[in-house]
């Protein structure tokens, strides 16, 4: 009854805290910020279902609730114990939620790299008092450092006379992609480049499966102690944050040993993966695709992004 149509949202940018979902209100028209574990709720202004919450209307009158979490597994970190649907902040540098016994988290600091160029030859992060994050200052160096600093970052000459700008004088240098941060399930991987017009090192991510959770597994032939890559079975649709992908891929992915090495991806390459979420709304994000697989003792030591120590890098990715 609330409803008018046709929709009328508001024209700014939604702005939602870190750590929050944008979601449709009751009417299907606008996107507003979810609201989160004990916070009032409505129709207009619902609970954030991605992380298992709901609006119990049985305790508040007047078309109001209040936002419960489904039953779930708490979580412990450091001791202290946080319910399920339930949003902290450990430090001020991380923004954190419980769901369902696990811990995810997202930093509120920027964790960008700076390269020095002739304006900045000695970038530096420094804490300042009263602020939580670090910031970039640049150092002032010699007339001697500030020319060494930058024929060491750009060329002497461009390569053509008239695209003497920054991007076409930068030397772009591009690190190799790290190891997915899951084991088997959907996780990241990372690179560092400065291939952008601001010729800034940057931190880029892509999605990546080194195999599913549920993958069967297959059984050695003539005497092998690995299966490196399978051949997909079916065809299949990614899924990432409660979104699945618009069109169904046959990835390849990594086997198993019997030996107790580890099976994980050497050859990959990279592409744009396009995604839908319940509510209408799509994003691309970069994949990893696995090309080839290598069997070795240089296991990871869990399936966790926050505790892996495992480092070995991957080659050869092919745009």
């Amino acid at each position: 009854q609330a409803c008018t149509y046709p929709c009328q949202c508001p024209s700014q940018p939604l702005q939602c805290p870190a750590g929050t979902s944008h979601v449709l209100d009751a009417c299907g028209c606008c996107k507003v910020c979810a609201r989160q574990l004990g916070e009032l709720c409505s129709l207009q202004k619902p609970c954030d279902h991605h992380k298992g919450l709901y609006c119990d209307f049985s305790k508040i009158h007047r078309g109001s609730g209040i936002c419960l979490a489904h039953e779930g597994a708490t979580c412990d970190l450091l001791g202290k114990i946080y319910h399920n649907g339930e949003s902290f902040q450990p430090t001020c540098k991380l923004q954190c939620i419980c769901m369902d016994g696990a811990i995810g988290c997202i930093p509120l600091c920027s964790d960008d790299l700076r390269l020095p160029s002739p304006e900045c030859p000695n970038p530096r992060r420094v804490k300042f008092r009263n602020k939580c994050c670090e910031e970039w200052i640049c150092e002032e160096g010699s007339e001697e450092n500030r020319f060494e600093t930058a024929m060491a970052v750009f060329r002497e000459d461009p390569q053509k006379p008239e695209l003497n700008n920054l991007q076409e004088n930068c030397l772009v240098q591009t690190t190799e992609w790290s190891a997915c941060s899951k084991s088997c399930g959907m996780g990241i991987s990372a690179r560092v480049t400065n291939d952008n017009p601001q010729c800034r090192l940057e931190k880029e991510t892509r999605l990546c499966m080194v195999r599913p959770c549920d993958f069967p597994v297959e059984k050695t032939k003539n005497g092998k102690k690995c299966v490196r890559t399978p051949k997909p079975r079916q065809s299949l649709r990614f899924e990432f944050s409660g979104c699945t992908s618009t069109r169904s891929y046959r990835p390849k992915f990594c086997g198993s040993c019997t030996d107790g090495r580890c099976c994980t991806p050497y050859v990959t390459s990279t592409a744009e993966v396009e995604f839908r979420c319940p509510e209408g709304d799509f994003f691309q994000r970069k994949m990893m695709f696995i090309k080839m697989c290598t069997c070795h003792y240089d296991c990871p030591r869990d399936n966790d992004i926050f505790l892996a120590t495992y480092h070995r890098r991957m080659i050869g990715d092919h745009v």
